[in-house]
């Protein structure tokens, strides 16, 4: 019986991180960083709000973990050719579900705090943005990078946060087409079909 107990903790642990990572996923995009409490955060996981300190550490290292877990995805599981495309669709995809936005509605809607700006440089400057620059070999190449989040920090807005049209009901593979061939002129690597 006593050699089931750490497997049985051990499982109850991984559930609670990743309830407490769902609710910040959630609470973030809904109200962004500076409006969402620890407090929200561990209610709506059902969970005591110490335990996200336990896990996590704190709102801000939370926040940290909430941005880059899309994009280390993405980074992980496609080449870096493919990272901007695979972006988009999941972005643009009239099937997604929240959590597929969340990263960029959380990055929006909290960017005017100063930890959450911060955690967004720190996070943007990661992985993500290392597998962008691997598709250039221009001296610029940290500026073109920067001009193609531009892009899609300005789509995420006009689209989710804005809710611009011709936008919001415009075809996800036409403006997919769009965005990469424009992103082709600075990241010349870049593969312009879009992912389905």
């Amino acid at each position: 019986m006593t050699s089931e107990a750490p497997e049985h903790r051990r499982r109850d642990a991984s559930a609670t991180k990743a309830a407490l990572l769902r609710a910040a996923q959630e609470l973030f995009t809904e109200r962004g960083y500076e409006r969402t409490t620890v407090r929200d955060i561990a209610d709506r996981a059902g969970v005591n709000q110490a335990l996200l300190f336990r896990y996590y550490g704190s709102k801000e290292d939370l926040f940290h973990v909430v941005l880059a877990t899309e994009s280390r995805v993405l980074v992980t599981e496609s080449p870096a050719e493919q990272v901007l495309a695979k972006t988009l669709a999941r972005m643009l995809s009239p099937d997604r579900a929240e959590a597929q936005e969340s990263v960029w509605l959380a990055a929006l809607r909290s960017s005017g705090h100063d930890s959450a700006a911060d955690a967004i440089r720190k996070e943007l400057s990661q992985d993500y943005v290392r597998a962008l620059g691997s598709l250039t070999e221009a001296g610029d190449a940290d500026l073109r990078v920067d001009l193609v989040l531009a892009w899609l920090v300005g789509l995420g807005t006009l689209r989710s946060v804005v809710r611009k049209e011709p936008l919001v009901s415009a075809d996800p593979e036409a403006v997919t087409r769009l965005m990469l061939k424009a992103v082709a002129v600075l990241l010349e690597r870049v593969d312009t079909d879009p992912v389905g």
